[in-house]
């Protein structure tokens, strides 16, 4: 047996629920039966596969990986990856292309490696991907994963659990299928930010599932642009801080002071504009964007009994890994 077979064997023994098996890409479920879920599912297959390609997306994912050092606190990449040693089954809740989760792979040859994701970019990195023995790939809902209680060492949410129907009880299905005692959550949550900007988010959402899918990249266009041009202004504004509306005072770029507080029309000269148009079409395009306050994060973890063994704080996010106690 060779040791794509041996990982296969130890895969199927993991999930209680049966799975159609295509090589290293499994089936647990197609769609979504939830109308909000299925449009937000459609919504990232769409994005992914209008991702840039070349170097926009290299530059992207080297970006996205220093980054996810610092969101889940490991000083550097052997950190991790002397972290990951010790795992035998690595979940990858909401695996998008792949990227991230070959790279956990490819950092843990020892460990079973599952990406699972809603979207058809799924089947996407099962193709691209294929070579690494130790990684699977399955098309479901990470909401009900389909996986026995305790299987998994580690589980990653990045920056997907605020976009499943209920954060809540998908979060209660990690921790369940996560092992007892130490197994890990590492999982990303949005941040509320200021009021108006918290009102007209949920106003360009509605506003948007009325678009079609050529006018929304539209949108996305043309956010970006304004967010750039708001940048090269290089304009300085010395706000007032107004606590009711939660917008914070003191000196800030226009173009920020305006993303924080009124409009999302991101922009990142060092991205690129096409990663820039994509990051806007992924804030408006799906149905579900759910945002959480500190508080609210904190709580959650104490109502499933989990030691926070690292907690981040970015103005756009939280983002900590829990422990099973």
């Amino acid at each position: 047996m060779n040791l794509r077979n041996q990982f296969k064997q130890n895969v199927y023994s993991i999930f209680k629920d049966k799975l159609k098996v295509e090589d290293n890409y499994f089936i647990l479920k197609e769609a979504s039966d939830n109308s909000n879920q299925q449009q937000t599912n459609e919504a990232f297959t769409e994005k992914w596969a209008s991702y840039p390609q070349g170097e926009a997306r290299d530059s992207y994912y080297h970006y996205q990986k220093k980054w996810y050092l610092e969101l889940y606190g490991f000083s550097n990449e052997g950190e991790l990856r002397e972290y990951l040693g010790s795992r035998k089954v690595i979940f990858d809740a909401g695996s998008g292309q792949g990227v991230m989760t070959a790279w956990f792979a490819n950092l843990a040859p020892q460990a079973i490696v599952i990406g699972m994701d809603f979207s058809e970019a799924v089947r996407q990195a099962a193709e691209i991907y294929s070579s690494i023995p130790n990684l699977f790939f399955v098309k479901g809902d990470i909401a009900s994963s389909g996986l026995r209680d305790g299987v998994v060492d580690y589980v990653n949410c990045d920056q997907v659990i605020m976009h499943t129907e209920d954060p809540e009880g998908t979060f209660a299905e990690l921790v369940r299928i996560t092992r007892k005692p130490e197994g890990e959550v590492a999982c990303y949550f949005y941040a509320k930010k200021a009021l108006p900007r918290e009102l007209l988010d949920e106003h360009f959402r509605s506003a948007s599932s009325e678009l079609s899918r050529e006018e929304l990249w539209e949108l996305s266009e043309q956010l970006t642009e304004l967010g750039r041009r708001l940048g090269e202004l290089n304009i300085t504004i010395d706000s007032p801080e107004i606590p009711a509306l939660g917008i914070k005072g003191g000196e800030q770029d226009i173009q920020r002071f305006i993303y924080w507080n009124f409009l999302k029309c991101f922009w990142n000269g060092e991205l690129g504009r096409e990663t820039s148009i994509v990051t806007n079409y992924d804030w408006y395009s799906p149905s579900n964007a759910r945002r959480f306050s500190e508080d609210e994060i904190h709580v959650l973890a104490e109502k499933h009994s989990l030691k926070e063994k690292y907690f981040h704080v970015e103005e756009a996010c939280y983002s900590g890994r829990f422990a099973i106690s």
